[in-house]
């Protein structure tokens, strides 16, 4: 799996995107587009994908499946962007977004999208 390839071709789809990151099998890959203002720093986004983003998915989804019918995927809203942060087998996607962004539909189609293209990522297989 190419996890570049899955980045580039979700900047390309979605001009709101303005950062993703990619962690499977203790392999850590990340992006943001150039042209974003407001960003975090390149530091503080490797220690999120590490650290942050595994554990809260981990909490949410140990809650989640109590009696919610599991964890889709979680929505951080920083002061700058949002962060849609869903586990994939064997790791996670972040893929950070403009605040403009519609919460209820972009998620969504964004996972529609990766599924459809990159199956892969988004199944065992």
């Amino acid at each position: 799996m190419n996890k570049e390839k899955i980045i580039e071709s979700l900047f390309g789809e979605f001009s709101e995107i303005r950062y993703v990151a990619i962690y499977i099998k203790d392999k850590l890959v990340y992006k943001q587009k150039e042209e974003t203002s407001d960003s975090s720093s390149g530091e503080t986004d490797k220690y999120e994908e590490l650290l942050v983003n595994p554990t809260l998915l981990k909490l949410a989804s140990q809650r989640g499946n109590i009696d919610c019918g599991g964890l889709n995927y979680l929505i951080i809203g920083y002061g700058n962007f949002y962060q849609v942060v869903k586990s994939v087998p064997e790791g996670h996607i972040s893929i950070c977004i403009e605040q403009k962004s519609d919460l209820n539909e972009l998620p969504n189609s964004i996972f529609d999208y990766l599924n459809e293209k990159f199956e892969n990522l988004m199944t065992n297989k």
